[in-house]
């Protein structure tokens, strides 16, 4: 399906052929300007009802990737945070809407190639609990929010980097040592996803295997798949970007708040990546300006890196600055380099913490009565 086949979604036109055009100094302040073009009639269309973001575990990170190799490191790797977040707004037909972001089941990630061969080095070493802490399940946290699982209308990813989508979206057919077809863990939610994403899976490029879980879309039902192309709005104050580089099929989260915009992004490890002019941590501020650039990569994939740029300098430009901060534009990484003193001297200069806005509103649900069929409508 492409977005202009579905009517909860809505194409953005400002974006039309930017992606497309040469040479790429001039791509970049294309989509430079797109952006600032978008984000004026972004902020005029309202805000989401809610957002609320909880931390879902912490795992181990190579120090080289988090910022391009430009910091200097003392340990090879550092910890990040991995977030969720649940925002609730008003679709373009008027009712409620739940999208869920980023539920990652840490078992699944763990199937990756990357961590699958970390976690066997780490179990032979004896460390394999050095690094990963667990906080959340995402199964569990909108219960808390007075929700039910079945209450989502949407998930999704910036990427599908380390999911097991079969934890997730249920499976017609058993994972690999298990004795039965999983269910899905939000009953009634579909996956938004960006076709090159998607299309990944079926032929997986060398550069891209480590980070992928093979068979992580085997047996995913196919009509629990909403699938789309560039960019795309999911209704008042909140769209999905098309921010490609980090992957072919990468997009970001970008939500209107009391606050103003915010983005959502793995395309970098910390407020420091979109903005290392204010970096303290050594060597990304000095190597950013000797190079000239204005972002500094998360590189453990660069399918392309100048695509990644650009989608970054699309993504700062989009952001507001923060009331708390206003040096500091609005950007929150969906998995974070963590503030811990043994990864020092490779720690964020700022951190937002977390997203809350809003209450969470709990949707309309039909009423049963024992032996009866739901009401119509």
């Amino acid at each position: 399906m492409s977005s202009s086949d579905s009517a909860a979604l809505r194409p953005i036109p400002e974006f039309d052929g930017v992606h497309q055009i040469w040479p790429r100094g001039k791509r970049l302040e294309a989509i430079r300007d797109a952006a600032s073009t978008y984000r004026e009639r972004f902020l005029n269309q309202g805000q989401v009802r809610a957002v609320k973001s909880v931390d879902i575990a912490a795992a181990p990170y190579p120090a080289r990737f988090a910022f391009q190799g430009y910091s200097v490191n003392v340990n090879p790797f550092i910890s990040i945070i991995n977030r969720m977040f649940v925002i609730q707004f008003d679709g373009f037909d008027g009712t409620l809407k739940t999208l869920v972001w980023e539920p990652t089941v840490a078992a699944g990630s763990a199937e990756a190639p990357f961590y699958d061969k970390l976690q066997r080095f780490a179990r032979r070493l004896g460390l394999e609990s050095a690094f990963v802490d667990y906080y959340n399940d995402p199964d569990q946290v909108l219960p808390r929010l007075g929700l039910t699982n079945a209450d989502v209308d949407y998930i999704s990813f910036d990427h599908l980097h380390v999911q097991d989508l079969r934890m997730i979206l249920g499976s017609s057919e058993p994972i690999d040592g298990e004795s039965a077809p999983r269910q899905p863990l939000f009953p009634n939610a579909k996956l938004l996803v960006h076709r090159k994403e998607l299309g990944t899976f079926d032929a997986m490029h060398p550069m891209q295997w480590a980070w992928y879980v093979e068979d992580g879309m085997r047996g995913v039902p196919e009509d629990r798949l909403e699938v789309f192309d560039g960019d795309v709005e999911l209704g008042v104050g909140v769209s999905l970007l098309w921010t490609p580089g980090h992957t072919d099929g990468n997009h970001s989260l970008v939500v209107n708040t009391p606050d103003g915009v915010w983005v959502s992004s793995e395309n970098g490890m910390a407020a420091d990546s979109w903005q290392p002019e204010l970096s303290r941590i050594p060597g990304v501020r000095r190597t950013a300006a000797f190079y000239g650039r204005e972002v500094v990569l998360n590189a453990n994939t660069l399918e392309d890196s100048l695509d990644q740029y650009d989608s970054m300098v699309k993504e700062k430009t989009l952001a507001s600055p923060s009331p708390r901060n206003p040096q500091w534009r609005q950007v929150i990484p969906s998995s974070e380099c963590a503030n811990r003193k043994r990864q020092w001297p490779v720690v964020p200069t700022y951190s937002h913490g977390g997203l809350d806005y809003g209450t969470i509103t709990v949707p309309a649900r039909p009423t049963t009565v024992p032996g009866t069929a739901p009401e119509p409508g």
